[in-house]
């Protein structure tokens, strides 16, 4: 059965849903179709009455469920019936994201959404094996460190994987044993609401999972600044994250995971397999139009083998051909919106403008929708506006070496520290430059991330606090307490 359908034809959650129910509300953002750029929709704003609203059903389902005290089985069995049924769903689920967002239905089923599946049954299976712990102290007493969820847990994903993001949020959140209140991104909020459907469904107490949408200015604000939200965790913008932080700084103190951007550098030495290494450059930026937080977007090659490597390169990247998101064919994905459209465009002319020379790409595409050509430009330098800016869209730097330390020194990136590549057939250099590369993580000889769900995700630098994914998540999601007990 194909997956291609008809854009006109979805039917999509309009409204917040609270407490297990879909509340109907009237759209206040226009909201285009990257594909075509056509209006569909208009997506509603959550007023700080509304978003109190969903706190509440948060805390009200965490109490009349016991939901963070019950059977840890309890929470893995119920997140596992979740996860079937996404995966049952995944074709509804897809058209539905397909629709608002950059990410191609085809994609979606056989990636995302799979994916996603996989990693909320990762972290169900920790309900019943993370917990407290005994620890040593004098033969006249016991010591413990209790382990214990935080309540409600106020949660903000972006729009360029939207289903990805929001499964990255609730997974170790409710496996944990809290609430989620989510805000998905204003460009993308439908999938979001149909996942929290499907929990319900598969028996997950309603309200423990309550879907606002809205902007960051009123709904976001009004989300990580609510006095009863007890953690927060964000993946989108270091301005934006920068805004969360000091919006919590000024209403209290919470603990915060914070996932932001980046500007990843790939490395290659001369002895490194070539081909393996183009193609996973190229696909790293021409994977979602390069608008991922983790794109390889800065090329630094050893001089003696970058011409042949920048041509095979150029040609994987020639290669990508656009298509509507609703089209299974689909490989290569629209920009967001126009506005974002415009601002990679702006970037490019003035990394140009400042000496780079552009040697594919360059401009917008020759096709209905937001789409952009994918972009190679050479002779940068450290302070050219492409090397220094986070672009979002599928925009490849290239800059050479001759010595190690002088490829260190190119990768390194005042305000970046979230992702790194190096493509070296030498084991000894692969662990010295993974110790000195300044990069939550390192990818070396691929430049992807698997499917090992313990693997956690995060950035140096401006590029974040805390972790994604991983042991490290779901621990992020429980706060403990100490007990001395006299015997």
């Amino acid at each position: 059965m194909s997956l291609s359908f008809d854009p006109d034809k979805i039917p999509l959650p309009v409204g917040h849903f609270v407490g297990g129910e879909l509340i109907s509300a009237e759209g206040r953002i226009e909201m285009r179709r990257p594909s075509d750029g056509k209006p569909y929709t208009a997506c509603p704003v959550a007023s700080a009455d509304m978003v109190d609203r969903a706190v509440e059903s948060a805390k009200a389902a965490l109490k009349a469920s016991n939901w963070g005290g019950v059977r840890p089985r309890e929470r893995t069995r119920a997140l596992q019936a979740w996860a079937d049924l996404i995966e049952a769903e995944a074709e509804t689920l897809a058209k539905v994201e397909a629709l608002s967002s950059t990410r191609p239905v085809g994609q979606l089923v056989a990636g995302d959404i799979a994916v996603t599946a996989e990693q909320i049954r990762f972290f169900a299976e920790f309900a019943d094996k993370e917990g407290s712990d005994l620890v040593p102290t004098d033969d006249a007493s016991l010591g413990m460190i209790m382990s214990e969820p935080y309540g409600v847990v106020g949660a903000i994903t972006p729009w360029n994987f939207p289903i990805s993001m929001a499964g990255w949020k609730l997974g170790p959140a409710l496996a944990a044993g809290n609430a989620v209140v989510l805000k998905p991104s204003e460009m993308t909020p439908f999938s979001a609401v149909y996942m929290a459907q499907l929990a319900v469904r598969a028996g997950l107490p309603a309200g423990l999972i309550n879907v606002v949408f809205g902007d960051g200015p009123t709904t976001g604000t009004a989300l990580t600044g609510h006095p009863e939200i007890a953690k927060v965790s964000f993946t989108g913008s270091t301005r934006a994250g920068s805004a969360i932080m000091e919006n919590v700084a000024r209403t209290g103190v919470k603990p915060m995971t914070l996932e932001l951007g980046g500007k990843s550098p790939q490395i290659v030495f001369a002895d490194a397999d070539l081909d393996k290494a183009a193609t996973a450059i190229a696909g790293s930026v021409t994977f979602n139009a390069g608008q991922a937080c983790v794109a390889g977007t800065r090329l630094i090659v050893e001089k003696s083998v970058a011409d042949s490597l920048t041509a095979a390169i150029l040609e994987k990247m020639k290669a990508a051909r656009p298509g509507p998101t609703w089209d299974e064919a689909t490989q290569y994905s629209p920009i967001i919106s126009e506005r974002q459209r415009a601002r990679v465009d702006g970037v490019v002319r003035a990394a140009v403008e400042a000496g780079g020379e552009c040697l594919t790409g360059g401009g917008a595409m020759d096709a209905h929708g937001y789409f952009y050509e994918p972009t190679l430009i050479a002779n940068v330098d450290q302070a050219n506006p492409a090397i220094v800016e986070e672009i979002f869209g599928p925009v490849l730097t290239v800059q050479t070496f001759e010595a190690e330390e002088e490829a260190l020194t190119l990768s390194s990136h005042p305000t970046y520290g979230l992702a790194s590549g190096l493509f070296t057939a030498d084991l000894s250099r692969t662990i010295r430059l993974a110790r000195k590369l300044e990069a939550g993580t390192v990818w070396v000889n691929r430049y992807s991330r698997s499917r090992d769900h313990i693997l956690p995700t995060g950035g140096y630098k401006r590029s974040g606090i805390g972790k994604d994914l991983g042991r490290e998540a779901y621990l992020a999601n429980r706060r403990t307490k100490s007990v001395l007990i006299s015997l």
